[in-house]
């Protein structure tokens, strides 16, 4: 593993210098993704519990009493004289020559610099490849038509939401559902709070975001997201023995209203009876999603192939997995020794390291001038999040939503405020600006803020 990493930061050294030919630049980008994903493939196969037999003391912690050999012999020992016989060595244990077999160090056993030094790394890791993840996606779903059929806005939200998903599986089968729970309804709030990044940094205009990306489909999918919220706050209140088949109400009347209001928005959403189907006259000149298709035809000049964007995009997928994997449990001891508990975690720390794609790529979006897209796959996102209550209940077999603590029910109302400012910014389409973002991301900022020393005090 080592030299995996030794390799994985020359391959990064060569891309970004500009002293190599295009042949070394293209080939260093492969080694690059597969030196990391063999890196953290290697690291996280190098963590295991201990055995479940094994005593505290370790596997030779019990050991024959003095003077006695572990292998039965027909000699006592003799106490009157040092020197041993070479039938007496040659029956005793060889508990000296032969090494005895240590257990493999968990997480939790490792020192705290290395378990935040992987928390560091893993954050990194889901950062590149989620952004090459979101680049490729964008060429795949352009060259297949993904983004026409249901099925493929599905596998798109899939793709786009890998990160939650690593993370998710991970937290639950480790028995952390407060970190899954907390990092999905905290995931929906600190992904909300995006948006004011891309309003401070991304609008090139001065005009703020919610202005120029006024559109009543917008509107539409914030709504989902408030509706998908309200349904995690009914399911938490149903009796934890409502469950059948290790899966509960709530969980399935999310996914049913996420699959419905993707058909309402994809269809009559996208031909509302408005002037201009629900568009204003004065906000985003190119239509949405344009930028996806400078992406494609990007690539196609570069000479990317399908096949090739395909393989990038599989390597990527395993890259974010793998370090979803290793983010949450090494961010889930080192900070949890530091007194936060799984669901400030999941919804502050973990949750913070998850969107860093999103804030690129919600960049690239909004300088390009795509601000509809930029605020269409917040929303998509934040939409998406609490179907993976499915997941977790189905994995731990335990009703998750009824026995959602007032931490995270604390969370899916701040989310839902938060996503309401914008709801209401994106119709009255405020031309303020403060600090260069306009008054509704301003409020969402404070909310934030606030809400957070709500949940450290609640928790």
């Amino acid at each position: 593993m080592p030299l995996c990493v030794v390799g994985f930061l020359t391959a990064i050294g060569l891309t970004s210098t500009n002293l190599r030919p295009p042949e070394v630049l293209v080939v260093a980008k492969h080694v690059q993704g597969v030196l990391l994903v063999a890196a953290l493939v290697g690291l996280g196969t190098g963590i295991h519990p201990p055995p479940s037999g094994a005593p505290a003391g370790g596997p030779w912690s019990s050991r024959s009493p003095p003077g006695y050999s572990s292998v039965a012999s027909p000699t006592p020992a003799c106490s009157c004289c040092d020197a041993e016989s070479p039938r007496r060595r040659l029956l005793r244990a060889p508990s000296d020559l032969i090494q005895p077999h240590q257990p493999r160090r968990t997480v939790s056993s490792l020192p705290s610099v290395v378990q935040l030094a992987i928390f560091l790394a893993s954050a990194a890791v889901i950062w590149v490849a989620g952004i090459s993840l979101s680049k490729y996606t964008d060429v795949v779903a352009e060259r297949l038509h993904l983004g026409a059929a249901l099925g493929g806005v599905v596998l798109l939200a899939v793709a786009t939401n890998l990160p939650e998903i690593a993370i998710t599986v991970s937290a639950a089968l480790s028995g952390n559902v407060e970190v899954a729970v907390g990092n999905l309804l905290g995931g929906i709030a600190i992904q909300t709070v995006v948006l004011v990044a891309l309003d401070a940094f991304g609008v090139r205009s001065r005009k703020p975001l919610t202005y120029m990306a006024g559109s009543l489909t917008l509107v539409l999918e914030a709504a989902l997201v408030i509706a998908v919220l309200l349904v995690v706050v009914a399911g938490s209140q149903l009796p934890d023995d409502l469950i059948f088949a290790r899966v509960t109400p709530g969980p399935v009347l999310i996914v049913i209203l996420w699959v419905v209001g993707l058909k309402l928005i994809g269809g009559p959403g996208s031909r509302l009876p408005w002037q201009q189907n629900g568009e204003p006259p004065d906000g985003q000149t190119h239509p949405r999603g344009h930028s996806r298709k400078h992406t494609e035809q990007h690539a196609t000049r570069k000479g990317v192939s399908t096949t090739r964007a395909a393989l990038v995009f599989g390597v990527a997928a395993v890259a974010t997995l793998v370090a979803g994997v290793t983010i949450e449990r090494s961010g889930e001891t080192f900070f949890g020794n530091l007194g936060l508990s799984g669901v400030v975690f999941g919804a502050t720390v973990l949750a913070l390291a998850t969107s860093l794609p999103e804030l690129s790529t919600g960049l690239t979006a909004t300088r390009s001038g795509d601000y509809k897209l930029a605020m269409g796959d917040i929303f998509g996102g934040n939409a998406f999040l609490p179907v993976l209550f499915l997941l977790v209940t189905l994995i731990s077999g335990k009703p998750v939503l009824p026995s959602a603590g007032a931490a995270n029910i604390y969370l899916t109302a701040l989310g839902a405020l938060l996503t309401v400012v914008y709801l209401v910014g994106l119709v009255f389409r405020p031309q303020r600006q403060i600090l260069r973002m306009g008054i509704d991301s301003l409020a969402v900022l404070v909310l934030y803020a606030v809400g957070v020393v709500g949940l450290v005090a609640l928790s």
